[in-house]
C-alpha cells in the first residue's frame, strides 16, 4: 500500500499511547519518550486492547491484563512474554507522524486457550 497519516507527533504525549485509524485500519500509536511505534490495536497474548490496558514506562511498553512487556526501542521481550510486537514502520514528517501500512497486522490466538476465569474456576 503505502504511507498513511496517524497523527500529528503533539497528539501522543510522552510515555502514551493513542488509538487511531489509518484509512480504516487500526492502529496504536506509541511515544516511548525516544520515539514512535505504530503497532496492532491489541496486545498479542489475548486480545486485550493496548490502548486501555497498554502502559509504557522506561521505554518498554507492558500489557497490564497479564504483564506482557517489550522494550520499544529495540522490540525485546521482556520477562515471561512469549510472542513478539508486529509494528508498522513509522517515520515522522515535520509534526505528522506516517505509518508504512501494505496490509494490516495481525495476531494468531489459540482458540483453545481459557480466559482468566476459566483457568480460576477449575482450581
Amino acid at each position: 500500500m503505502s504511507w498513511k497519516y496517524l497523527c500529528d507527533v503533539s497528539d501522543v504525549p510522552s510515555n502514551s499511547l493513542k488509538l487511531v485509524d489509518a484509512d480504516g485500519i487500526r492502529i496504536v500509536v506509541a511515544n516511548y519518550g525516544e520515539g514512535f511505534r505504530a503497532m496492532p490495536p491489541i496486545c498479542p497474548h489475548m486480545e486485550e486492547p493496548l490502548d486501555e490496558s497498554g502502559v509504557i514506562a522506561s521505554c518498554v511498553l507492558t500489557c497490564t491484563k497479564h504483564l506482557w512487556a517489550w522494550d520499544l526501542r529495540n522490540l525485546d521481550l521482556i520477562g515471561e512474554t512469549e510472542k513478539e510486537l508486529k509494528t508498522y514502520e513509522v517515520r515522522q514528517n515535520g509534526s505528522r507522524l506516517l505509518a508504512f501500512v501494505e496490509e494490516e497486522l495481525t495476531y494468531d490466538f489459540d482458540e483453545e486457550a481459557e480466559d482468566d476465569y476459566d483457568f480460576f474456576a477449575k482450581a
